[in-house]
Parts: structure tokens; C-alpha cells; sequence
């Protein structure tokens, strides 16, 4: 007969353990959702942050109500996200309206192995714009050319070529 193993729950469940799925499901509720921090990781902590750390995980804890965000980042840069932890945890907070995230984590590796960590933080390139359509710059800056004003023109004829050239799509 194996030996007894001691318990201090006296064959309770302990509260965490009930309330973890239905805190999980009320964040998820209220708009809480983790794709939302990958897909605009960059709106959120602002171009210098995404191109040196992204986030991984978001973990609910066993013992609180809050989440903790774990950030992935090289060694270098660790100090410096170690320092800006509370306002990545005020920005992300922000976006959601409420106190989603209680801690936010720095670590230098992927949850899964060395070798997923080893990450470029540069997001893909933003797709270029097609060349307009000589004919509508042309015409967009013959509607600007009775203004006086240069900077006002090329903002006219910038917005004219817009405006002339997404109505002929």
C-alpha cells in the first residue's frame, strides 16, 4: 500500500482552481482577447517597443485576478523593457478599458525552446502604394494651379490625386 500523501485542502478544491476557467472566459467577454495584442502589437506599444520585444503569452495566474503579459525580447534590451514594464502594462490596460493585465514578464527565450527565441522583432514591410495614374496626376494639379499659396497647392493636388484616383477604381 503506497504511502498516504498529506493534504492541507481536507479534500477541498482550492478557490483558484474553480475560478481560473470562468476569469479566463469573463476577460475573453469583455473584449480581452489575446489576438488583439499580437495582430496590433505595434499601435499599442509604439514603433520602438514592437521592433525590440513581441509579445508571447498571456498568462492567467493561480493565486490572483489579474493576467501577466510575457514579453520576448533579446538580452540588450531586456533592461530597457524592465524599465518601461508599467507603462506597457498602462498601454495595454488602455486599449482594453480595464484592468486586464496585472504583471507584465520580460524573458530572453520562447516559452517552447532556445531555438523559437531566436526572433526577429521587425514586423513585415508595409505594402508600397501603386504609382498613380499619370493622367489623374495631371489633372488632379490642374485643379490646384490657380492657388497661390505653394504648400497649399501640393496639399490640393496631394488630395486631388487621392480623391481622383480612388474614384477611378
Amino acid at each position: 500500500m503506497p504511502p498516504r500523501r498529506q493534504t492541507t485542502t481536507y479534500g477541498f478544491t482550492r478557490t483558484y482552481g474553480l475560478l481560473e476557467s470562468r476569469i479566463r472566459k469573463a476577460g475573453e467577454s469583455r473584449g480581452f482577447a489575446v489576438s488583439k495584442l499580437l495582430t496590433h502589437w505595434e499601435e499599442i506599444a509604439g514603433a520602438d517597443t514592437a521592433a525590440i520585444a513581441r509579445p508571447v503569452e498571456v498568462k492567467y495566474g493561480r493565486n490572483s485576478m489579474g493576467a501577466t503579459l510575457v514579453l520576448l525580447t533579446t538580452g540588450a534590451h531586456a533592461p530597457l523593457l524592465e524599465m518601461q514594464k508599467e507603462q506597457l502594462r498602462a498601454k495595454v490596460n488602455g486599449v482594453y478599458g480595464y484592468n486586464a493585465i496585472a504583471r507584465v514578464r520580460i524573458t530572453q527565450t520562447a516559452p517552447t525552446g532556445f531555438a523559437e527565441g531566436q526572433v526577429a522583432f521587425r514586423g513585415a514591410p508595409k505594402p508600397t502604394a501603386p504609382a498613380p495614374d499619370p493622367k489623374v496626376v495631371e489633372r488632379a494639379e490642374a485643379q490646384a494651379e490657380g492657388v497661390q499659396d505653394p504648400g497649399l497647392r501640393a496639399a490640393l493636388a496631394a488630395l486631388g490625386r487621392n480623391v481622383l484616383g480612388s474614384s477611378s477604381h
